[in-house]
């Protein structure tokens, strides 16, 4: 057995010319070899041994450049440009951002014989009354009771940034990719008009019609994948936002009411946070508040 990490086709071609890969191997200080690797040695020169140390980009690169069709059919698919700048963009947060997700729930009870009561209504307004909606409205209150959350960290890291408005983005997963446009002063808005600017923005997303203002500067985002499923999840935070809600699909469940269970529709929350600027007692206590808020829509009336 041999430590060395290699594609077939180097190994072969380190094979038909007589390098051993695993003293090159020891020679580089590396474990992962590439065919440059060994055609530098056939040319009489070789790279400078490295102390042990920790993984470098370039290293990992040599991890993932191996070829995939030597283990059987594969089809390689060019990357658009909106899926390179969204996948950059995903990188740098997630390697920049010591974040930490804390997860709840919430029992959307209120909320959903509410929204049953606003039937007739909605359908008069050629609409419909999305718990998304709610959940905007609930994260803006939440967001101006809790100001540390409504901030941005300088590049430098040594000045927060606390913002005097509030706009929440809404991740959308279009054909195209990811977008995220805006409800701009959801603190200002009611139920109705969130409502109809989500579906307005969800829609013209889908269709890339959004304008570049009705992009960036929210205070914080909210990701929804309860229209799919999945009982959880870890948001990235959005940068230079400071944490982002993640919601999934509401479950039926049984709760303790201090006599018996009851059956009680509950909604996950997923609150992931930049740990920089927000320790884990407040997050806690800021997604707490919002599933009160949620749990009794009249407070957000």
């Amino acid at each position: 057995m041999t430590d060395v990490i290699a594609s077939p086709s180097v190994r072969a071609h380190a094979g038909r010319n007589g390098v051993d890969l695993d003293a090159l191997g020891h020679e580089l200080g590396r474990t992962s070899i590439a065919r440059e690797d060994v055609d530098r040695k056939l040319s009489g020169g070789s790279a400078p041994a490295k102390p042990a140390a920790a993984p470098t980009e370039d290293t990992h690169a040599r991890h993932w450049a191996i070829e995939h069709e030597a283990y059987g059919p594969a089809t390689r698919e060019p990357l658009s440009r909106f899926a390179k700048v969204s996948a950059a963009a995903m990188a740098a947060a997630q390697a920049r951002i010591p974040a930490v997700t804390h997860h709840d729930r919430a029992d959307v009870t209120a909320l959903e014989a509410f929204r049953a009561a606003m039937k007739g209504e909605a359908a008069a307004r050629g609409m419909r009354l999305t718990a998304l909606a709610f959940h905007v409205k609930a994260l803006a209150r939440a967001l101006e009771d809790f100001p540390r959350f409504n901030a941005s960290l300088s590049e430098d890291g040594e000045t927060l940034i606390l913002k005097h408005w509030v706009d929440i983005g809404i991740a959308v997963d279009a054909p195209h990719g990811l977008s995220v446009p805006v409800v701009r002063g959801a603190d200002r808005k009611g139920l109705w008009a969130i409502a109809e600017e989500i579906a307005d923005l969800a829609a013209r997303a889908q269709a890339r019609k959004l304008r570049p203002d009705e992009m960036g500067g929210a205070g914080m985002t909210i990701s929804n994948l309860g229209g799919i499923g999945g009982s959880g999840f870890s948001p990235i935070v959005n940068p230079p936002e400071v944490a982002i809600l993640g919601l999934t699909r509401t479950e039926t469940v049984p709760v303790w009411d201090g006599e018996r269970f009851v059956p009680r529709p509950m909604v996950p929350l997923d609150l992931s946070y930049d740990h920089r600027v927000i320790n884990g007692a407040d997050a806690a206590r800021f997604l707490a508040h919002h599933a009160r808020l949620i749990e009794d829509p009249r407070r957000l009336l």
